[in-house]
């Protein structure tokens, strides 16, 4: 299956690029904060130190923005794209990698053709090396490896030598630190009324010039991956640690990596909020993402929740924590402790960024919402400024109303050198 050239041309020239070049190229910091609802891809230029912002511009992509991982020379990004409904079980037709040129303002411009992948991804990410692209598929649960040519753009998908074991509900896929395994984070599901719980797990795999074999995998709770949902990993920037955001249980796991692989067991586990993950009102409360800071000092996860009940004959929030939770981190250690949780005022935040330098975080709420009194709370870009302890103090808001879209990813990178 391939896409022809003028179909992504045509879907490209509905792109909407503004005239704030010369803004953002103005500004004090060059940094660029990104934003993806449905298929567009929005920036603007962010002054890290105060949260001034400059005006925005945006591509159009081929379907549906999913996840993007920057090239580790700064200079394109890569974005997973589908059509299929995002949290669906299959679907769509539209599903594509896609190679974006970032230019010195910001600005975002295709850069080679883009690469058909075989399903929805759910996420993906760039290995240290930036020779490889890796993507993860949640239903039915997979990864692929594809090459990433010299010149940037995307290559062949990598035919790996034996079947993977790929777990249930691929949610995240990273290269652990060393460059030589890789770990596939698989939630699983929680029952329904219809069917049984699936298991959640870490699988690993040693990881030799894109090619994969099966090496670990990991289910915290001794019962085979059931009570265990994990969504997320981030790595420490100097110790051999790596944190696990678990959404079906609202907790913060910490394992040491030995070697290529991680301990099976983590070395201590802490919840994320004071709430349950369901109520009795219908509110619900899930691990979102996870980030650690630059420094090594602090980690954030966010809580998140969306879910509504019909009042009056109006979908409202039905309740549940949205915040960010920051842990500072031992500096020996590297343990975290519970210091913070702020209200990024807004609902759903799916993703957050940190600066480059450390000194900002965003959080992109992902969709707009009413309240039972009424009122209706758009989707937005919340800023914070990171204090030197690595807490938060709320700077402001971009309101970003989205409708029936969806406010899915969210990054801040610097401007290439």
């Amino acid at each position: 299956m391939t896409i022809q050239r003028r179909d992504f041309s045509k879907g490209l020239a509905a792109a909407a690029i503004s005239s704030g070049a010369r803004a953002m190229a103005a500004a004090r910091r060059a940094d660029t904060l990104y934003a993806a609802t449905g298929r567009v891809m929005a920036w603007r230029s962010l002054d890290t130190a105060t949260g001034i912002s400059g005006a925005v511009g945006a591509i159009t992509l081929p379907s549906a923005i999913q996840y993007a991982w920057p090239h580790p020379a700064g200079r394109l990004l890569y974005v997973a794209t589908s059509d299929a409904p995002a949290g669906s079980v299959g679907g769509g037709s539209i599903h594509r990698l896609v190679a974006l040129s970032i230019g010195p303002d910001g600005a975002l411009s295709p850069h080679g053709e883009p690469a058909v992948l075989p399903q929805r991804p759910v996420h993906m990410s760039v290995d240290p090396s930036g020779r490889y692209a890796l993507c993860a598929y949640n239903a039915p649960s997979n990864l692929s490896v594809h090459l990433i040519r010299p010149d940037g753009t995307v290559g062949a998908m990598v035919v790996q030598p034996e079947p993977l074991d790929c777990g249930i509900f691929a949610h995240q896929i990273r290269m652990i630190p060393g460059g030589r395994s890789v770990v596939l984070v698989t939630r699983g599901n929680d029952a329904s009324a219809t069917r049984p719980e699936d298991p959640g797990a870490l699988k690993l795999f040693d990881f030799d010039h894109g090619h994969l074999h099966n090496a670990q995998s990991i289910a915290v709770g001794g019962q085979g991956g059931l009570g265990y949902g994990p969504r997320h990993v981030d790595f420490h920037p100097h110790l051999p640690l790596a944190y696990v955001a678990v959404e079906r249980q609202n907790q913060l796991h910490t394992h040491r990596i030995i070697g290529a692989r991680l301990a099976p067991d983590p070395d201590q586990i802490a919840s994320t909020t004071d709430q349950p993950p369901s109520d009795d009102h219908g509110g619900t409360t899930l691990v979102g993402a996870i980030h650690v800071h630059p420094r090594g000092h602090a980690l954030y996860v966010s809580n998140r929740a969306s879910s509504t009940v019909e009042v009056e004959g109006r979908k409202v929030f039905a309740g549940g924590d949205n915040s960010i939770a920051v842990f500072a981190l031992h500096p020996r250690t590297g343990l975290p402790r519970l210091v913070q949780r702020i209200d990024p005022r807004g609902f759903h935040v799916r993703s957050f960024a940190i600066s480059p330098d450390g000194r900002m975080l965003a959080a992109a709420s992902m969709v707009d919402m009413t309240l039972r009194g009424g009122a209706m709370v758009p989707a937005g870009l919340s800023l914070f400024r990171i204090l030197p302890d690595g807490t938060l103090a709320f700077l402001r808001k971009i309101d970003t109303p989205v409708g029936q879209q969806t406010q899915f990813w969210t990054s801040i990178l610097p401007a290439p050198a």
